[in-house]
């Protein structure tokens, strides 16, 4: 029982990681990318775009915390 347990926590340290808002970006750009593809519309520039976005707000926010710490 104990391997299930530290399997179950290497894979939600692997997938979630530091910001669990990156994880739940990529499933749903994922998700949104083959709904898209799916109903015949090309949908490749959609996951690069949505990757750049995440990885602009996961950037923007991690700023904004080291300056309110910086501010003290």
């Amino acid at each position: 029982m104990k391997f299930l347990g530290s399997f179950g926590r290497f894979w939600y340290d692997f997938v979630v990681g530091d910001d669990w808002t990156i994880a739940v970006a990529v499933v749903l750009t994922v998700g949104i990318t083959a709904l898209v593809s799916h109903n015949g519309w090309n949908a490749w520039p959609l996951l690069p775009a949505c990757v750049a976005g995440a990885l602009g707000a996961s950037l923007w926010r991690a700023l904004r915390v080291h300056r309110h710490l910086e501010d003290r």
